[in-house]
């Protein structure tokens, strides 16, 4: 699967009075498409850090002292706020431990789902056209490079190129609004039939001034609905069903329901006659939009859909695509063989300005300009036609750079600090000895000098690595497809202007989505009216409202009672399912994400000290720490009495020296005081870091409650299983 997050070493500190709190030290992991990564720990031991800093959210306090957080070919702690704009929310949602915080409440709900999308359009039209815009001229330029290689002549070529690229613009943004009318007018229509509903249940409720407010709502939105490829003006049995429905608007009686009935029936059955197409009636508006541009008629009212969409594919591909994809081929085949060739460069670069970063003591002059050369000759060497970002390649200029700064500030900072300790432990030495009660020295927060030195040669290295290895096989016409695809994507994200109307009625399918009643009612309402699992699917719904790639869960269940509990989670699962989201979830109890993770992080005081797919942290843990969340986790079936877990996590400000857990484990040898654990490989997607895994640590198994358990989780899979096989095979 293709990774959509990668975070790298991330190491976040936060300025108090009393020194420098150390929240996140040094974690990697990665996030992949349509997967729920866990990450479980107590209170404090970074995990809402981490994805704060994902988000770009964290507080002004923060330090971020070193490490990548990768998003698409960016890394996510260096960019300007300005270029976050386009992500949070959009690409990026959040979704908040407490409801109530997350929502203002003196506002209606309504306006703050439909301001979340409006706001997410107007960036979404910006990102989408400047993307557009930014790929189209890559392709341009390669396009004529690769045909003026082949001999062509450079002057024809290019106005050859330039004469399709505009073609290719401009038919894709009349295709792009041609199916955004389709679609608002499809789901007005969808919306219709909803508010039909309504007005059943209102029938049903014998509530005549109810039906008379819901026709007066069906009959003002009943002109949204139409479109030539969807119900045209002319359409005489829909108008003639909202003319039958007009006369009640205003004057509504419940003896009237018979002849109120028989309109509704003959609107509900045009809405859905209209909503429920064949697929091979679908128009296909990349298709037709060709056609429409170049002068040729489509009017489904005189032709069926699928044989305008057979007609417009025919026109396209014989005066147009045949010829775009054979110039895009060739395009991908030049970028790939120059950016393979500039690799060979590259590293050559790379290897001749390596021995700068290995220098016992980094000279910041020589550093700057050895990253200038070599980051200089690493962007050549990028792919720009490629989909699929190289995120060493496009992220190795900002991590020298910060690398640089960071050993740059250390040098100036670290003998202050230690001037600055010095001079306050003889303060405070001469206190204590004159019988005072002072408080403690601050410690020194001092940047590790050797450890940045080592990170910035490190990454020269994996990049140089990294480019011998790139054997990348290329199917020149699959990625000449999927480059028109995305440009396709892209001009629909910024052709499409979200109107309020729309944004309403999205607002109120999402709340359907989400589980919330009565959604037209609830639109109007204020946070209070909702109760605190009503308020999570609110917040759930805002934060889907963009169709964001990646959805952080913060803790969303712990405010909420065992049984809302149980309703939120199937509510993640299903959405993640059917909206295809990559899903972070943050938990202090491993119960929760028993059935919903793909994998499982377990944190703390600050480091992921166990990681692996749910099935090796659920059943066969390594880690100390593991096996006490695992020994607390309340069941039905656990008869002897729950294991808490003895004291309290460490100070962050004076972190233990060894492994942290040491001291509350039940379990640690001499080394765990000393040194803290390397990771610790179990299998290829298992990792822990305690001594125990050592070749020469003693052998230790889990504690009695936690095997039982395992064993009856394994037992009850198995049962499961079983059962479904025997259902399958129709032997019940």
């Amino acid at each position: 699967m293709a990774k959509k997050l990668e975070v790298r070493n991330l190491t976040i500190s936060f300025r108090t009075n009393n020194g420098a709190v150390r929240a996140v030290r040094d974690i990697s992991f990665d996030l992949e498409a349509g997967e729920t990564l866990a990450i479980a720990g107590e209170s404090g031991s970074g995990k809402s850090v981490t994805t704060r800093a994902v988000m770009g959210i964290l507080a002004g306090n923060a330090m971020v002292e070193g490490g990548e957080i990768i998003y698409d070919g960016a890394d996510l702690l260096k960019i300007p706020e300005e270029e976050f704009h386009t992500l949070r929310g959009h690409k990026l949602s959040m979704v908040f431990q407490d409801p109530l915080s997350a929502l203002n409440p003196i506002m209606r709900i309504g306006k703050q789902l439909t301001e979340a999308m409006l706001l997410n359009n107007k960036e979404r039209r910006a990102d989408g056209k400047k993307r557009f815009n930014s790929m189209l001229q890559e392709l341009e330029k390669n396009m004529i490079a690769a045909r003026v290689q082949a001999g062509e002549s450079e002057s024809a070529v290019r106005a050859d190129v330039k004469q399709k690229t505009h073609e290719f613009d401009s038919f894709v943004v009349k295709s792009v609004e041609m199916e955004n009318a389709w679609k608002n007018a499809q789901e007005s229509a969808i919306g219709m039939l909803d508010t039909l509903e309504e007005a059943d249940l209102a029938l049903l409720k014998q509530d005549a001034r109810k039906v008379s407010e819901i026709t007066t709502r069906l009959v003002h939105s009943s002109k949204e609905v139409y479109n030539p490829y969807l119900i045209p003006e002319n359409d005489a049995a829909y108008t003639g069903a909202i003319s039958a429905l007009e006369k009640f608007t205003k004057n509504f009686s419940l003896h009237q329901e018979p002849e109120y009935r028989q309109a509704m029936d003959a609107l509900k059955a045009r809405l859905n006659q209209a909503v429920q197409t064949e697929e091979s009636e679908t128009p296909n508006f990349f298709r037709i939009g060709y056609l429409v541009t170049h002068g040729q008629t489509a009017d489904p009212a005189r032709e069926k859909v699928s044989s305008i969409n057979e007609r417009a594919l025919s026109f396209m591909n014989q005066n147009f695509m045949d010829g775009f994809l054979a110039d895009i081929r060739k395009a991908v085949e030049y970028s790939h063989a120059q950016s393979r060739k500039a690799m060979v460069d590259a590293v050559d670069v790379l290897e001749k300005e390596l021995p700068v970063f290995e220098e016992a003591q980094l000279d910041e002059k020589r550093c700057r300009a050895a990253t200038k050369h070599a980051a200089d000759a690493v962007e050549h060497a990028i792919d720009r036609l490629a989909l699929s970002k190289d995120s060493l390649a496009y992220v190795f200029r900002s991590s020298m750079m910060a690398g640089i700064d960071r050993y740059v500030y250390g040098t100036k900072h670290n003998p202050k600090e230690e001037k600055r300790y010095a001079r306050e432990t003889e303060r405070h030495d001469r206190d204590v000895a004159a019988g005072k009660t002072v408080a403690s020295v601050v410690p020194m927060n001092l940047v590790d000098l050797e450890k940045v030195r080592e990170n910035l040669s490190t990454t020269v290295r994996n990049l140089i690595q990294h480019f011998r290895q790139d054997e990348t096989v290329q199917d020149t016409q699959a990625q000449a497809v999927a480059l028109v695809d995305y440009l396709k994507d892209r001009s629909s994200e910024y052709a499409y202007h979200l109107s309020k109307a729309m944004a309403k009625h999205r607002a109120i399918e999402l709340m359907k989505e989400v589980g919330i009643p009565e959604p037209h009612k609830r639109f109007t309402q204020y946070p209070f009216e909702f109760s605190g699992g009503m308020r999570q699917r609110i917040v759930i719904a805002i934060a889907l409202s963009a169709n964001p790639d990646i959805l952080i869960c913060d803790e969303p269940t712990t405010a909420l009672d065992v049984t809302i509990q149980a309703q939120i989670l199937e509510l993640i699962n299903r959405l993640k399912r059917e909206r295809h989201l990559s899903v972070i979830f943050i938990t202090h109890d491993l119960g929760v994400v028993a059935n919903m993770a793909d994998k499982i992080a377990i944190m703390y005081a600050g480091k992921i000290v166990e990681y692996g797919t749910a099935d090796d942290v659920f059943y066969d843990p390594r880690h100390p720490y593991t096996w006490a969340l695992l020994a607390s986790m309340p069941d039905l079936e656990t008869k002897e009495k729950l294991e808490a877990i003895p004291g309290t996590p460490p100070n962050m400000i004076l972190p233990p020296k060894g492994d942290a857990f040491a001291a509350r484990n039940h379990y640690a040898m001499d080394i765990d005081f000393e040194q803290q654990p390397p990771m610790f490989q179990v299998s290829p997607t298992h990792y822990a870091a305690t001594w125990l895994l050592h070749p020469n640590a003693p052998k230790v198994d889990p504690p009695a409650i936690v095997t039982e358990r395992i064993r009856r989780m394994q037992r009850k899979e198995q049962e499961a299983a079983l059962a479904a096989e025997k259902k399958g095979s129709g032997t019940l």
